[in-house]
């Protein structure tokens, strides 16, 4: 049976075809949680450590370094608290929350804005880079929201600040953004690799980002960056963006030929969840898109050309929405449900959620139907 996520679905779950949506949801929540992730993919036999197909022996190295950035850093930290115990010679990990861990130190870290707690903890990254050597062996876990998280030094925190500030009012793409995170920092774009060369680097990437662009989350810190500050610069000049100094990111291969990233989940998995638990139900199932990134008006309309009767429709990723002032509660999942109040047909459901649980709020997203306007307004 599987672990239920939404906390109050039996409240949501109002009429039968409201319980059945919920519950493939649930399905693809189940698919991508961290824990299940990695129970299913890591063993440690002796001193081999096992990660899906990769086989790495943990008695050639002198230290173990784990490193979790982002919002399933904390569980994995967990694990491989747990799993290695004291062969940990040390450990940081960021995220929303602080883990109780033994071996591996946890810090709180702020997201979607960066601050001065960010630096700090982040500093304390870098310091386990003193003395790393190539018989060194670095476990680093990368998920979203580790680009926040992530901020070092302190002036490119100040950076990301203004930058996320000003970019969400442009009606820029992610794709845009996370081009020019990579160029306001030492450590992300490949940095982090760097920092830590010569050291045997394992990423283990949990992508939030649609389809498979594994180097894009976190701002990419353990891949070798394949855009230019060029490319850079020109985005920021394309939205009218100032005061936002850009450096290159380093393209020299020998900081990355230690490195071994290995995906562990994505958009994809959760999708393939959710289509699976549909047909199970008796639901014809469809996935629409896997890289959603148009406004909430095309995705809506993309939506409604494909409905039918006894068909799910499934899409992932994330709309591109502008922000003009700060008054808003809610995040990009809550006002996707919202534009199609409108529209929405009687006897369909439509569910828009945040796989990591946070929609800019504490409610994951939003759930509607036809007779949503009549009972809320």
């Amino acid at each position: 049976m599987e672990t239920n996520r939404i906390k109050n679905l039996r409240d949501l779950a109002t009429t039968p075809l409201h319980r059945a949506a919920l519950e493939m949801v649930n399905s693809g929540l189940n698919a991508v949680d961290t824990k299940i992730i990695l129970k299913k993919n890591i063993t440690l036999s002796g001193h081999r450590l096992t990660v899906k197909d990769k086989e790495f022996d943990l008695a050639k190295f002198d230290k173990i370094i784990f490193i979790g950035l982002g919002k399933a850093a904390g569980e994995a930290a967990l694990f491989f608290d747990k799993l290695l115990g004291s062969r940990i010679t040390a450990g940081v990990v960021l995220d929303l929350k602080k883990v109780n861990c033994r071996y591996i130190k946890s810090y709180k870290a702020d997201h979607p804005r960066p601050s001065a707690e960010n630096v700090s903890a982040s500093q304390k990254i870098v310091d386990l880079a003193r003395g790393i050597s190539e018989n060194d062996f670095v476990i680093t876990v990368v998920s979203g929201g580790g680009s926040a998280m992530l901020c070092w030094p302190a002036e490119e925190c100040e950076k990301s600040v203004k930058l996320y500030d000003s970019f969400l009012k442009t009606g820029g793409h992610i794709k845009e953004l996370n081009v020019i995170r990579k160029h306001t920092s030492l450590i992300k774009g490949g940095g982090l690799a760097k920092i830590f060369y010569p050291a045997k680097i394992v990423g283990l990437i949990f992508s939030d980002i649609a389809g498979d662009n594994y180097h894009n989350v976190a701002s990419g810190p353990t891949y070798l960056d394949e855009t230019s500050v060029e490319t850079a610069q020109k985005i920021i000049a394309k939205y009218g963006l100032s005061g936002i100094e850009m450096l290159e990111t380093d393209k020299e291969k020998k900081y990355f030929n230690n490195v071994v990233n290995i995906p562990m989940v994505s958009n994809k998995t959760a999708l393939a969840s959710v289509k699976s638990a549909a047909q199970d139900a008796g639901f014809t199932a469809t996935i629409l898109s896997e890289a959603v990134y148009e406004n909430a008006e095309q995705t809506i309309a993309n939506f409604q050309k494909s409905s039918a009767p006894r068909t799910v429709l499934i899409a992932g990723g994330e709309i591109n929405i502008s922000i003009k002032n700060s008054l808003g509660k809610g995040g990009r999942n809550q006002y996707l449900a919202m534009k199609f109040l409108p529209s929405i047909k009687t006897g369909e459901v439509f569910i828009s959620i945040a796989s990591d649980g946070l929609d800019n709020s504490d409610a994951a997203g939003a759930i509607i139907d036809s007779e949503t306007v009549i009972r809320f307004f």
